[in-house]
């Protein structure tokens, strides 16, 4: 997936501060830079065009900007059209791009006869959803389908992550735990798919060791444009973030941001000010770059 953006001057600053310790060795021509975040690709160019390549590059230049050119949207068409109006569960995720706050996966079952009714509610993918739209319907839908959903907190997460266990080895067994345990009660549907996230021989991989292993799964990038079931999937794991944010909010008394900007840098200093550097291991994502600079490891 091939994504392009235009940013003005003040969003180039926090793009190259932002990716300056994910910088590739070369930089193609006439561009300020091309880093590489999980499996995408970045490169900001002077003309102020920042293209975003691989399978996660619609969630990382939705960070930045409104999309102005997508090479997938013939594709999206096709998917949509022979994806949508059948009986399928979808899985997505909520959270991998937050600094603070957990993973939420969620697996759940559309049926051709939900569709309509979900669609009078709004479902849609979460992120083109505001946080109150998000609120506002999620407890209307569970009471419509029929759901699983996995939460790896934080503390979790910084103990598996390590050199062999990145990121989407954790998403891709925590996306088989949920589709396995929802076919398990409900039965398997015409399709099961899941939100791309990595190339689909790299996923199986991942999930080589479990013991419960759902195979024949149809995977697409941004499915949740494709698939209701994905859809509803993506709206309640960003439910289920949001309230998670919401308690760590209430335990430490100061309001959460999403996200892994200036602000979260900010808020992270604050945090470690007031209960000491150990707070990072129970509240955020160590691995991210944004632990150096809270930390004052990385000069700004």
């Amino acid at each position: 997936m091939n994504i392009v953006i235009k940013v003005d001057e003040e969003t180039k600053k926090k793009m190259i501060d932002y990716y300056k310790d994910k910088l590739r060795e070369k930089t193609p021509p006439y561009a300020i830079f091309q880093a590489k975040e999980e499996d995408t690709i970045i490169t900001l160019y002077e003309s102020g065009k920042a293209m975003f390549q691989g399978t996660s590059a619609d969630v990382d230049a939705n960070m930045w900007g409104a999309v102005i050119k997508n090479d997938d949207d013939k594709e999206t068409k096709e998917k949509k059209d022979k994806y949508y109006n059948v009986d399928a569960i979808g899985s997505d995720e909520v959270g991998t791009g937050d600094y603070f706050g957990p993973i939420v996966v969620t697996a759940s079952l559309v049926k051709k006869e939900d569709i309509k009714s979900l669609e009078e509610l709004g479902v849609a993918d979460s992120k083109k959803l505001t946080d109150e739209k998000i609120l506002e319907i999620t407890p209307k839908i569970i009471k419509k389908v029929k759901y699983k959903t996995l939460i790896i907190n934080n503390k979790e997460y910084n103990e598996k992550y390590n050199q062999d266990v990145n990121m989407n080895k954790i998403k891709a067994i925590m996306h088989n735990k949920a589709l396995y345990s929802l076919i398990n009660e409900v039965g398997k549907p015409s399709y099961v798919i899941v939100d791309q996230f990595t190339p689909e021989d790299k996923y199986y991989f991942y999930i080589k060791d479990v013991t419960n292993k759902v195979n024949n799964i149809t995977f697409m990038t941004k499915a949740e444009d494709k698939n209701l079931a994905v859809a509803a999937s993506s709206i309640i794991s960003r439910y289920v973030f949001l309230k998670e944010l919401d308690k760590i909010s209430d335990k430490y008394k100061i309001p959460i941001p999403k996200g892994s900007g200036a602000n979260v840098d900010s808020i992270g200093k604050e945090l470690i000010d007031k209960y000491g550097e150990e707070i990072l291991d129970d509240i955020a994502k160590k691995n991210f770059s944004n632990t150096k600079k809270i930390l004052g490891t990385l000069i700004i």
